[in-house]
């Protein structure tokens, strides 16, 4: 029986929310992942190293094993103090949310470009800080990324040594970006990778498969796909994992947000073996994520996983202990490794 082996997956860029939805959704992305990067836009957002702390105990109250790398919400009221009270605890990564731009981003920043923000980040980038960006515009939404790029490059040029990581990389535009600048990096979901906006509208309307920054064209995820399964050394596998309940999913102003975390890795294992790339895939889960991020393994307990070619199902739904219902992507969907 086909085998493949993975050490220390890590996702690079997840939701996980709070309370009940954090106890339901967390134990998906544990059951496989070492870690991951915990995203801060919670109802009160993460914005200080006390909050950081507070919910990195919730999580690994929850799930020991797991490592949360944690993030600070960049919010008008995050100064140098704050600036070093997280880097002493250990927090080494900033999220720029623009204002708007996705779900629970009002507390982000209105302008990016003006003095107060780009003094935090001379300061950030002088502290060693990695900074994650959400970046969007408020124009169209297909062109949205493409219309932030010229922020990454001002951001780029002005904090050569400021890491700056790119997320959800969406968009084919932003490839050229990325290999510009020696300190931009970026991200890629699963699903921007397999799906495009036909996923979303060209069968009738998918809410499903409605996130931010929204599916784009066959050659963005055709391109997007050629970078992951290369396993571009700038790039890392983060997942985007949101969950939202049924009931938000199909209101009128839907969440944003594809939940998929479930069976992760062994729908990258097909989605990779589907192409004859399985030997890049240790890489793109992983070891890209160890370099670009500066990550130590002395401070991780190794985990290794082993999958074997044999079928596996998508749960079809996950329910929480007060009977709200969210629901994965792919629900129901039979694979074809195991772990």
């Amino acid at each position: 029986m086909q085998t493949i082996t993975l050490k220390n997956p890590f996702d690079m860029h997840l939701h996980l929310r709070e309370d009940v939805i954090l106890e339901s959704v967390l134990p998906f992305s544990a059951r496989t992942f070492l870690g991951g990067v915990v995203m801060p836009n919670l109802k009160n957002p993460v914005s200080t190293a006390e909050d950081a702390i507070q919910y990195k105990n919730q999580i690994q109250n929850i799930c020991p094993d797991f490592y949360p790398l944690m993030t600070i919400y960049i919010t008008p009221t995050l100064d140098e103090n704050k600036l070093k009270k997280a880097k002493d605890l250990g927090i080494k990564i900033l999220k720029l949310y623009p204002k708007g731009a996705t779900t629970n981003s009002n507390n982000g920043v209105d302008d990016i470009l003006d003095s107060k923000m780009l003094k935090l980040l001379e300061i950030a980038q002088d502290m060693d800080f990695i900074l994650s960006i959400h970046g969007e515009s408020n124009g169209f939404s297909l062109d949205r990324e493409y219309e932030f790029l010229s922020i990454f490059e001002f951001l780029a040029k002005k904090y050569k040594k400021l890491k700056i990581v790119l997320e959800h990389m969406s968009d084919h535009r932003s490839i050229k970006v990325l290999e510009d600048y020696e300190n931009l990096f970026g991200t890629l979901t699963l699903h921007h990778i397999t799906l495009d906006l036909d996923s979303l509208l060209g069968k009738g309307l998918s809410p499903h498969y409605f996130c931010k920054p929204i599916l784009k064209t066959p050659k963005d995820r055709e391109k997007l796909l050629e970078l992951a399964l290369n396993a571009h050394p700038k790039i890392s596998f983060g997942s985007d994992s949101a969950p939202h309940t049924l009931e938000n999913k199909l209101k009128d102003n839907a969440a944003a947000g594809i939940f998929s975390a479930p069976y992760l890795l062994e729908s990258l294992i097909e989605l990779f073996d589907k192409n004859h790339a399985l030997e890049n895939l240790q890489k793109f889960i992983s070891d890209n994520a160890f370099k670009n991020y500066a990550l130590d393994s002395k401070d991780f307990v190794e985990k290794t996983l082993t999958f074997y070619k044999k079928p596996c199902q998508i749960v079809e739904k996950v329910t929480t202990k007060d009977g709200q219902t969210i629901i994965p992507m792919h629900a129901n969907k039979m694979l074809s490794w195991s772990l």
